[in-house]
């Protein structure tokens, strides 16, 4: 009864120093009060729910029953749209804060809102190694659901809350790229609820111009309901090796030598300053040293980026065992390195100890409760940005990011792109080895001015053909938009099919320019 009493006084206290110094100023200068009292134990409710929802309908096996009904559904509301004379462009119905990206978009709002509540795994085809699932999957539920059947996706991009249409309709990438390559390129069919209501198939051989058009079409050709994706054997663990590098052309070098060995089942570069970087190769086996066994997963581990910063403190090299979807979602509780922006100790030992189990606190409730302040705050003196460049321009690239942005860590990921059609391909006929560079936090530039030093960024990646993820703050022109993108294939198909007056085009969906 005492403890109780503890815990009801703290939090009265609390309350009365959130009420003396403002709710507002509580959020924007102690933020981590908030996340740490309100958010990460709602976060934790919020998995639950899904958990056992998962559970409930794996238990009835009621996905399949359902998602024809689901997706009859949705063509209704499109049929009612067009019955409604077409007036207002439609989009998903799910709520903007609930997606992973940091843009807010206004068009839900004045949009015709199609309620999509399709969530769950709805196959899984051994023989044709692919799994049929629908576009709410996330890639926590997915590794969850096929890791005990032995099987695992060929890219696993890397938080727990990414969903299978974000990854499809937008992009992801993961350290098995440069195997695999994005996200896209291991599904093999979609299935879509065009502007008039019709339900499509699409894969290489059938509708194959609407397959490789809907990869980072965000959306604006129709509404996504299914995806095929291929599927490998999983193995228990990961057995990877750290190697710190100094000196920037020696990184450089070495990242592109390991990217190019197929061997390498991963390959990964964490940059901790312009000429320090550790340089991480990963293959997947069954067999594992127990003493080198590192549960990098587990709530009270160190984080992980800050795990491999002691690899170069110590200047030594390292091999360990990681259980394989530690692996894959090893950022995960440390959002990458963004969370240290926001709990400053959360990697302390007796923080981990004590509420590392409620970490991290979902993306989508610090998206809905940042308020206005923190929004201008994060987008004036914050940086969330992937970019992808061919590999030989990885060194040039580093020093842009260093004199544009300089923040670090930087996150180096290679993949290879074959040259498909659709809005993202090689400049030349064949595939070719890029690399996507992750700058995730606080620019330490001087004078830095968002707007200004990222469209000089834009700039320099379009000059070495290289693209810009969409889930991020996007200041280019339509003119300049489509000068880093093919848009003769997307065009086309919404000339096509009438997507012109249904969805609005993506440019218009995502660049700042032409938000309102």
């Amino acid at each position: 009864m005492s403890a109780l009493w503890s815990v009801g006084a703290g939090l009265l206290l609390l309350l009365l120093w959130v009420r003396h110094r403002g709710l507002e100023a509580v959020l924007v200068h102690h933020r981590w009060v908030f996340v740490c009292f309100f958010l990460m134990p709602l976060s934790i409710l919020f998995d639950i729910y899904y958990q056992l929802r998962a559970w409930a309908v794996w238990r009835l096996h009621s996905a399949p029953r359902q998602h024809a009904q689901r997706v009859r559904h949705i063509q209704e509301q499109v049929r009612e749209w067009k019955k409604e004379g077409s007036k207002r462009y439609m989009c998903t119905g799910r709520p903007g804060w609930l997606t992973v990206s940091l843009r807010v978009g206004k068009y839900k709002k004045t949009h015709k809102n199609i309620m999509i509540n399709l969530m769950d795994v709805l196959e899984v085809d051994s023989e044709r190694q692919v799994v049929r699932v629908e576009p709410l999957v996330t890639m926590g539920q997915l590794t969850a659901y096929l890791n005990p059947m032995g099987w695992t996706i060929p890219v696993v991009p890397e938080l727990d809350d990414l969903t299978v249409g974000g990854l499809i309709m937008g992009t992801g990438i993961e350290s098995s790229s440069h195997i695999y390559g994005l996200f896209q390129h291991t599904c093999v069919a979609y299935e879509l609820v065009l502007a008039d209501g019709s339900l499509v198939r699409c894969s290489p051989t059938e509708n194959s111009d609407l397959f490789y058009a809907v990869p980072w079409s965000c959306g604006t050709l129709g509404f996504l309901v299914a995806a095929e994706i291929k599927m490998i054997p999983a193995k228990k663990y990961v057995k990877i090796h750290y190697e710190p590098v100094r000196g920037l052309q020696k990184i450089c070098e070495k990242f592109t030598e390991e990217s190019k060995k197929k061997e390498n089942s991963f390959v990964e570069g964490l940059l901790y300053s312009l000429d320090e970087a550790v340089i991480m190769t990963g293959v997947l086996t069954d067999e594992a040293e127990q003493s080198k066994i590192n549960r990098i997963g587990n709530y009270y581990k160190p984080w992980f980026f800050k795990h491999v910063e002691t690899y170069l403190k110590a200047d030594r090299t390292g091999i360990e065992y990681i259980p394989s979807r530690h692996y894959y979602h090893r950022h995960t509780r440390s959002i990458f390195w963004e969370l240290q922006d926001i709990i400053p100790f959360g990697n302390n030992p007796i923080f981990r100890y004590l509420f590392g189990w409620m970490v991290p606190p979902k993306i989508s409730l610090l998206k809905l409760t940042q308020g206005e302040a923190i929004r201008k705050l994060y987008e004036q003196h914050h940086v969330v940005q992937d970019m992808l460049v061919p590999m030989k321009s990885l060194e040039k690239s580093i020093q842009t990011f260093h004199v544009d942005l300089n923040v670090y860590p930087l996150w180096l990921c290679p993949f290879i792109l074959p040259n498909n059609p659709g809005m993202v391909h090689p400049k030349g006929d064949e595939t070719e080895l890029y690399v996507d560079i992750g700058a995730y936090g606080e620019p330490k530039r001087k004078q830095f001015e968002a707007r200004a030093s990222m469209r000089q960024m834009e700039k320099f990646v379009r000059s070495v053909h290289g693209f810009q993820m969409l889930y991020a703050d996007c200041y280019m022109t339509r003119e300049e938009f489509w000068d880093m993108f093919d848009g003769s294939l997307y065009h086309k198909l919404r000339e096509e099919m009438n997507c012109k007056d249904a969805f609005p085009e993506v440019y218009d969906k995502i660049c700042k320019a032409a938000r309102h």
